[in-house]
């Protein structure tokens, strides 16, 4: 397993457009940019309320027992399947984990993930709204 590297903070908008900015400059220079793989949140209160104990919770279960379904997930982490769909496809969205379309007898979605830890980094210098 590898360990998915993906930067985790907290950014304002104003920020964020700034850095966006300065990438489209050196973009139209014709300068080489480093494409960074993060996620940023406008606060703490936000990246807690995204990275929720139950979806760490689907994220580990996905991991340990690498179900073939959602509705397999489901019945793992004894939660309602419209619940878990929703989780999946937001982790999906931010890149925690990825869905993969197969059809046996009918079309299921299996939840991968192809790393075994997740780093978060916050940067001490910056502010915390």
């Amino acid at each position: 397993m590898r360990v998915k590297n993906i930067k985790i903070g907290i950014k304002s908008t104003e920020d964020s457009l700034n850095e966006f900015k300065d990438y489209w400059k050196k973009i139209e220079k014709g300068e080489e940019v480093e494409r960074k793989e993060a996620l940023y949140f406008e606060s703490l209160n936000a990246l807690r309320s995204v990275l929720t104990t139950k979806r760490i919770e689907l994220l580990k279960a996905i991991a340990k027992h690498k179900p073939k379904s959602i509705y397999e997930l489901s019945k793992i982490v004894n939660r309602d399947l419209k619940n878990v769909n929703e989780d999946v496809k937001l982790l999906s969205e931010l890149g925690l984990l990825e869905l993969k379309k197969s059809k046996t007898d009918k079309e299921r979605t299996k939840p991968v993930i192809e790393y075994d830890r997740i780093m978060i980094e916050i940067d001490l210098d910056e502010k915390i709204a």
